[in-house]
């Protein structure tokens, strides 16, 4: 299936671009990825790459020409056949016109941030109507199929429309917001599945009011509605949420399932951390992995320690637990709860890995990201309980060699993460000084 080959919006203020040079020829065998051809704005000159795989043909642009963002100027097709230049695109072809009510100003397009984009999510604006903009404010934030970029406005002046709401997507080269010079009287905000923009509501002047008492939790957002806060399934959030969300092991989809419309930002992760910790469903079957090493290195290397400073054996296990698990999954805080039910203790450590083994010491707070279950010493070999608040990995004696399980629900850990989870954790009982080196 033949793919399009269209000239990409590589700035907010481009309505066209120079086609420089073209990098190969028609019939030509180009990889996806290949420089295909060079394009000339006002800022600079960028080579860009080929959607596909497979020939070049249907070349309807020459270099040194001006063409308007969106229009079709070749395609990748299966074979060569047919390769060369044919006539340029119909004026139909060219990208959908921009709303009927007009609005004076800069019009600001949807861009083309990859050649195989056809359409845009907007994640979210950080500009309203009537809002004063510089051209290097952020004014909206853009989905693509491979990532979530900023966008800036690329005028001065005020926001006199937005033709699209987030969670909407839009063709590429599509108007979807003016920046007019002067502040409008009447800012225009409409859906882009409107065919009438509406006029935005002018906001009141502000009012003193009185501070409200501080709720023990954020308050959420409005529910979320279907159809809209949801596309295809994805979540939207801004990129320093999503980035901080995978630093601090953070799960944008309890958001989702609380009902929290989207999309989210920095500040809805307080909403997301003050969301009670649920319990596993009685209908989630946990998931369970098991290993077993020899003993031996471990108690060496506890004798060792010992001699060198006082680390119970517990803040050893749980500095293996946040090593093994930071590895498996990424996140920048941890939580390791020790639960010794023998002997009735329990003592929660943050980031002891990053603490170091001879600095591990308890530490109140947060809900555990890791339960570690500490049985040696008893004559419990193996047990499954089932899931818990969050993942429990046990480690019991069997003779010379500790048995040691994971159990956890689909949300805790993925099948992968809990594969390395254990694996590391055994690993290092196996043979301490890897933790050291």
């Amino acid at each position: 299936m033949p793919h399009e080959v269209i000239m990409p919006a590589l700035g907010m203020a481009q309505d066209t671009g120079l086609l420089v040079n073209w990098l190969k020829q028609p019939g030509d065998a180009v990889k996806a990825g290949d420089a295909l051809f060079e394009v000339e704005t006002d800022k600079s000159t960028m080579e860009v790459e080929a959607p596909a795989d497979g020939f070049l043909t249907d070349v309807s642009a020459s270099a040194g020409e001006d063409v308007p963002v969106g229009q079709v100027i070749a395609r990748i097709s299966d074979s060569p056949e047919g390769a060369g230049t044919a006539a340029p695109a119909a004026a139909s072809e060219a990208p959908a016109p921009a709303p009927a009510a007009k609005v004076a100003g800069k019009e600001v397009i949807m861009p083309a941030l990859g050649m195989a984009q056809d359409t845009g999510l907007i994640v979210a604006w950080h500009k309203a109507p009537g809002d004063a903009v510089a051209a290097g404010d952020v004014l909206l934030e853009v989905e693509t199929d491979k990532s979530t970029m900023e966008v800036e406005a690329g005028h001065d002046g005020f926001v006199a429309a937005l033709y699209a709401e987030a969670g909407e997507d839009v063709p590429v080269g599509n108007v979807i917001a003016v920046i007019s010079a002067d502040k409008p009287d009447s800012p225009v905000q409409t859906s882009a599945r409107d065919k009438t923009p509406a006029v935005a509501p002018r906001k009141p002047d502000p009012q003193p009011v009185q501070p409200a008492a501080r709720p023990e939790h954020p308050a959420p957002k409005p529910a979320a509605t279907p159809g809209r806060d949801m596309v295809d399934g994805r979540i939207l959030a801004s990129p320093k949420a999503r980035r901080l969300a995978a630093e601090q092991g953070l799960d944008l989809t309890r958001l989702v399932a609380a009902g929290i419309a989207q999309p989210y930002h920095v500040a809805d992760l307080e909403t997301l951390r003050a969301l009670p910790t649920a319990s596993p469903s009685a209908g989630a079957a946990p998931c369970r992995i098991t290993a077993s090493v020899p003993r031996a290195g471990f108690a060496a290397f506890v004798d060792w320690l010992s001699d060198q400073a006082r680390t119970p054996p517990g803040a050893v296990q749980a500095v293996f637990a946040a090593a093994s698990l930071r590895a498996a999954t990424g996140a920048k805080t941890l939580r390791v709860r020790v639960e010794a039910p023998l002997i009735g203790t329990v003592s929660d450590y943050a980031d002891p890995d990053l603490a170091g083994l001879a600095q591990a010491t308890p530490a109140d707070g947060a809900p555990p990201s890791l339960i570690l279950r500490d049985l040696t010493g008893s004559r419990i070999t193996d047990l499954a309980l089932g899931a818990d608040e969050a993942p429990v990995l046990s480690i019991a004696t069997d003779g010379e060699a500790f048995s040691i399980s994971l159990e956890f629900v689909d949300g805790q850990l993925d099948r992968t993460q809990a594969i390395a989870v254990i694996d590391g954790f055994a690993g290092r009982l196996d043979e301490p000084l890897r933790h050291l080196l």
